[in-house]
């Protein structure tokens, strides 16, 4: 047990301290406003407010953790050790920063709400982030520094222990489109016939045509590929359904199929499922659709669904998840970036979502990601073996603090076929090396 005091303890400084000693380090903690309760305990014990009172571990706040609104912090760069960090502390703290702050301000992506500037597909581009421009995004920095605060405290109080974290890993797909031609309706398949004509493209023409005639496998028909890979690991491995309606950016097939069905229940019964909420929920009328489209998936799998990641990882404060949390869902894997590798919320251990807007903490658990597919080739332009180097990288990062690793891939982006020649390596490799650390017994 470790003993936290402060002036008063503020939603924010409780979720902080449950997030960094319960769900990171844990170990169990307590609040107290006595100062002289506090000042007796034999307890391992924090002093986390403006006054400090002897010799004990005390680390000043930074004046976000005690705000009351939502409102854009004044960040200061500090130096500590050779590394840039912000949330300045005092010069009688037991570090210059205040870790408590940093976390917060990160993992609740305070700077997303306040942010204006957005891509083309109005998401908040990773380029702003506080931690890509202080070189940190590629850092699981919230774990990092929660471990330092462990390290700080092992020093002053010599009977303290704190386990040590099992690196875990997740993979993931999402079934944004379930085969490139089958099962899409006499009207789409007509149209996508007569383009490939009209524009010459003979190559798609026959390919088209083998699929049809049964000759060859339809190209994003990998499910028994991804079965081999997944085998052993089944509960380490999450899919992902687009339930959607059919628009410019949610173009898979319609859930009233046959075919689609088949694989979700097929799928179901050997792997987790979830939702993948359509591009369509993140614009006018999306808490609606989030509701229509859980209740098609769980109509055709039979199952409650609880978990949910974003089509586009359309992810905007506090809309998206106050939407996922009326619509009854209880995990959500859209924390990450399209743009760049890396930790958006700066870490890689499951966490509970605090809503800044409402300041309360809610029973949502955000997942983080780290790597997908699309980054490593369109944002990244990364060659497969920069690819396979860039994942190891961002892996032994999550490994050295025992977190949870998380990729996402897509069943068309296995199929070593195209643009996608030579990522079926890829994914085999980080699987292979995911599966293996996190069934090994020791780290």
């Amino acid at each position: 047990m470790i003993l936290i005091y402060s002036d008063e303890i503020t939603p924010r400084i409780e979720y902080i301290f449950k997030l960094v000693f319960n769900q990171i380090l844990q170990v169990d903690i307590a609040f107290t406003t006595n100062s002289s309760e506090f000042r007796k305990s034999e307890l391992p014990k924090i002093n986390y407010s403006v006054e400090k009172f002897g010799e004990e571990f005390y680390i000043k706040p930074h004046r976000l953790t005690n705000c009351k609104a939502l409102l854009k912090p004044t960040i200061n760069s500090v130096w500590y050790e050779g590394k840039k960090y912000f949330c300045e502390s005092s010069n009688d703290s037991i570090l210059p920063f205040d870790p408590f702050a940093a976390s917060f301000y990160v993992v609740t992506r305070l700077e997303e709400y306040l942010e204006s500037d957005r891509d083309k597909l109005n998401r908040y581009p990773a380029q702003k982030s506080i931690l890509e421009s202080y070189k940190l995004l590629q850092k699981p920095i919230v774990n990092i520094w929660a471990k330092l605060v462990a390290d700080k405290l092992s020093e002053v109080y010599s009977t303290i222990e704190f386990p040590q974290n099992k690196f875990k890993f997740i993979s993931t797909i999402d079934i944004d489109n379930a085969y490139a031609y089958q099962n899409k309706g006499f009207w789409r398949t007509s149209a996508a016939w007569a383009r490939s004509l009209l524009k010459g493209e003979m190559a798609e023409h026959k390919k088209r045509k083998r699929v049809f005639s049964g000759k060859e496998r339809d190209p994003y028909d990998t499910y028994d590929y991804l079965d081999t890979i997944f085998k052993g690991n089944e509960d380490k491995v999450k899919f992902f359904f687009l339930l959607g309606d059919y628009g410019r950016y949610d173009k898979n097939i319609s859930h009233t199929n046959d075919a689609y069905r088949k694989l979700i229940k097929r799928t179901k019964a050997k792997y987790d499922i979830g939702l993948h909420t359509s591009f369509a929920t993140s614009k006018k009328g999306g808490k609606k659709k989030v509701k229509i489209e859980k209740q098609r998936l769980e109509e055709i799998s039979g199952a409650e669904i609880t978990r949910n990641r974003q089509h586009y990882l359309m992810l905007k404060f506090p809309r998206t998840y106050n939407r996922l949390i009326k619509a009854g869902i209880q995990e959500d894997y859209t924390m990450g970036y399209s743009a760049l590798t890396g930790f958006r919320g700066g870490i890689c251990t499951p966490y509970y979502y605090y809503d800044l807007k409402h300041e309360t903490t809610t029973n949502l658990l955000i997942v983080p990601f780290q790597v997908m597919d699309g980054t490593l080739l369109h944002y990244m332009q990364l060659t497969p073996e920069k690819a396979i180097e860039e994942i190891k990288q961002v892996m032994q990062e999550v490994k050295n603090v025992g977190g949870t690793f998380v990729s996402v891939w897509h069943n068309e982006t296995v199929n070593d076929l195209g643009q996608w020649k030579g990522f079926r390596k890829v994914f085999e490799e980080m699987n292979s090396l995911g599966f293996e650390w996190a069934n090994s017994t020791s780290n």
